[in-house]
This record gives C-alpha cells, structure tokens and sequence, in this order.
C-alpha cells in the first residue's frame, strides 16, 4: 500500500505535474471569469519554472544530499560484497529490444563493474525489481538486466546474486537482509550519492553495516545561488531529482522505515 500510495502522490506532486496543473486550473478561472486569480496562479507556475529550470536551484537542493556520505579515504583491505542497488537501467527499453541499456544513473551499474574487477573474489549482489506502478508490455526486471549486462562484461554467473522483487529501497533493505554472504571485510553500498542518505539510514535501521560508495553525482558540490540558462530541462530534472528525495526521507522517517530525518555517516557502523 505505501507503494501505490508514493507512487500515486509523486505523479501529481513533481513538479512539472504541479506546473501543468496550475496552468489548466487557470483556463478554468479565466473561463469563469476570475481572471486575477488566474494571472496570479498562472504566474506562479511561471515562477516555479523559472527557479526549477533556469537557476541554480536543482543542484542547491541535491547538493546536501550528495555530501552528507563520502567513499571511504582509501579503498578497502577487504571487500566482502558489493551491493548495487537497482535505478541505473532502463527495463522496458533494455526488455524489449534484449540488450542491457543505462540511464542517468548508469554509474551505479559501471562502479560495481569497476569495483567487481577489484576485488575478484567479491559477489555482486544487485536488488532491483520494477517500480512501475503498472507493469508495461515486454518490460524486464531491473536485476534481469542487471545479469545480462554483468555477464555481457565478463563476470562470471557465479559470482552473481540477483533479487529481483524489490520496487523501492525499503524493499532493497528487506529483501537483502537474507542475501548478503557472510565474510570478513567491507560491505560495499553502491547507489546514487543523492540517494545514499535515505539507503544507508534503511539498511542501519536493519541492522545491516554497509560502506557507502556513492556514485551518480549531479552537481560539482559548488554551485551558489544564481541563474544557469544552459540546459533548464537538467536543472528541471536535478530539482524534480532532489525534491523527491528529500520527501522520501520525510515519509519514511514519518513511518518509522528510518530513525532519523536525515541518516548521517553515524548511520555507518
């Protein structure tokens, strides 16, 4: 239930979904005739566009995110796992037409490559179903891709440990809690650095250590207030990116799925 619950509050709650409905609520109030309420709604959503699409905003908002967990300062000794958390493929593209395509977020799957040919004796242990809320014809799971693109690249099947019934990260932590080998050494988390807050604070509340290992950065960590006229459908996207994420932590530290607001490196055990 929470998960059609989320899903069915984010179509209406982005962003762009809001622009759009504050546009044809407008139409609807120039129609009836108040046209003042209109001109101001309307100019908020014009407003709203112009933050989230030709300034700074998008990567002010992610920028938190994404510092609040480091990459330990030299690599491990010892690495027991690498885990990869799902959201780096696309499963209906990759599905239909039988290859392994990335997205945005692709670093997610070529890190844990990198990391696999590392540590050769490490499994790789991808967690990653469908998050669509309804599934679409010749679509994939993610952790179907996954096997296909690891093994396209020289791994081993072996070394491979796929959960594939996990549509959100509360899921990721539940479903591996019973995955992961026993063994000494780091537990690698791989997942977007944006994302690692809410995924280091769920895997904590399961009493599962993990080191982070961000990856999929979408600012330099610099930026300061001001315009950024170069690519607005990026900046629209990092924004629309960061506001989820953010709302994910309020919803799930409002359930109880994590113990603070904002998981921070103490979540690192």
């Amino acid at each position: 239930m929470f998960f059609i619950i989320s899903k069915l509050f984010w179509i209406l709650a982005q962003p762009v979904s809001l622009i759009l409905l504050a546009v044809l609520a407008s139409m609807v109030l120039i129609w009836r005739g108040w046209r003042k309420t209109a001109i101001g709604l309307a100019g908020t959503a014009a407003l709203l566009l112009f933050v989230l699409g030709y300034t700074t905003a998008g990567a002010l908002l992610v920028q938190p995110l994404e510092a609040r967990f480091s990459r330990p300062a030299a690599m491990p000794e010892r690495v027991a796992a690498i885990v990869v958390l799902g959201g780096g493929t696309s499963s209906r593209i990759s599905g239909a037409r039988q290859v392994s395509e990335l997205n945005m977020a692709g670093d997610r799957m070529t890190e844990a490559l990198r990391l696999a040919r590392a540590y050769p004796d490490a499994p790789v242990v991808f967690s990653g179903g469908g998050n669509a809320l309804v599934s679409e014809d010749g679509s994939e799971t993610e952790a179907a891709t996954a096997r296909r693109f690891f093994l396209e690249q020289g791994l081993p099947a072996a070394r491979l440990v796929l959960e594939d019934a996990a549509r959100n990260t509360a899921e990721n932590a539940a479903l591996l809690s019973g995955l992961l080998p026993e063994g000494e050494g780091a537990v690698l988390l791989v997942t977007s650095a944006y994302h690692m807050p809410r995924s280091m604070g769920l895997f904590d509340k399961a009493g599962i250590a993990m080191t982070p290992w961000p990856v999929d950065f979408r600012s330099t960590g610099e930026e300061g207030p001001g315009l950024d006229i170069g690519d607005p459908a990026v900046n629209l996207f990092t924004a629309t990116l960061a506001l989820r994420e953010w709302l994910g932590l309020a919803a799930y530290y409002v359930t109880g799925r994590i113990d603070s607001p904002f998981p921070g490196p103490a979540a690192a055990r």
